[in-house]
C-alpha cells in the first residue's frame, strides 16, 4: 500500500473540495490500491454521485475495479442544484436522491464490510439524515468518502439544501480522523 493510501487504512477520512478538484479520482485510486493489495472482498463502494449535468462523476468513470468489489449504485441521481429550475424542483430532486440512496445505506448496514468508500456523500445530506452517515462511519473500520465543499454550487434556488449540506458536513468532519482538502 503506497504512502498516501496507507494512512487511510483503519481511519475515517473525508475528502472535500470544489467541483473538479479531483475527489472522485483520488477515491478511485484508493480503490485500485485496495484491489491490488488483495483486499477486494473487504470493500464496499456506495456511489452517490450524479453522472450527468456536468457535475460530479462516478467511480466507474475512473476505474474498472468497481466490478471486483461490492458496488452499490442507484439507478439514477439527479444533481438538484444544477438540474432544478425552481425551489420546489430542487427539493423534489434532493428527496428523490435520498429515496434512491437510503436502500443502499440499509443494504450496507445489513451486510457491512471492513472498508467503506462513498463517492459524493453530500448528495445524501441534501434531504437525508446525517445520523445515517454517522452509522456508516461507526460500523466500518476504514471509511473514506468524498464530499462537495465549495462555492460553485451555492445557488440552491432558495431550497435550503446548501445550508443543510454544510451543517451536516461540518458535523461529520468533527467525527472523522482526517479531512483532506483538495483545491
Amino acid at each position: 500500500m503506497s504512502g498516501l493510501f496507507e494512512r487511510f487504512i483503519g481511519k475515517k477520512t473525508i475528502i472535500v473540495g470544489e467541483v473538479g478538484s479531483g475527489k472522485t479520482l483520488l477515491l478511485s485510486r484508493f480503490l485500485d490500491q485496495l484491489v491490488r493489495s488483495g483486499l477486494k472482498d473487504r470493500v464496499t463502494v456506495i456511489e452517490m454521485a450524479p453522472n450527468m449535468g456536468g457535475v460530479g462523476g462516478t467511480v466507474e468513470n475512473y476505474t474498472r475495479n468497481v466490478t471486483c468489489v461490492k458496488y452499490l449504485k442507484p439507478w439514477r441521481i439527479i444533481p438538484p442544484r444544477t438540474m432544478g429550475k425552481s425551489r420546489e424542483e430542487v427539493i423534489r430532486y434532493a428527496r428523490l436522491n435520498m429515496l434512491a440512496l437510503k436502500p443502499l445505506i440499509e443494504e450496507y448496514l445489513r451486510n457491512p464490510t471492513e472498508i467503506l468508500l462513498i463517492n459524493d456523500l453530500t448528495i445524501y445530506l441534501h434531504a437525508g439524515e446525517v445520523e445515517d452517515i454517522i452509522q456508516l462511519i461507526n460500523i466500518s473500520k476504514t471509511f473514506t468518502a468524498t464530499a462537495y465543499e465549495g462555492e460553485k454550487l451555492a445557488d440552491d434556488k432558495g431550497s435550503g439544501i446548501t445550508d443543510r449540506e454544510r451543517r451536516s458536513l461540518d458535523r461529520l468532519k468533527g467525527l472523522v480522523d482526517e479531512v483532506l482538502r483538495l483545491s
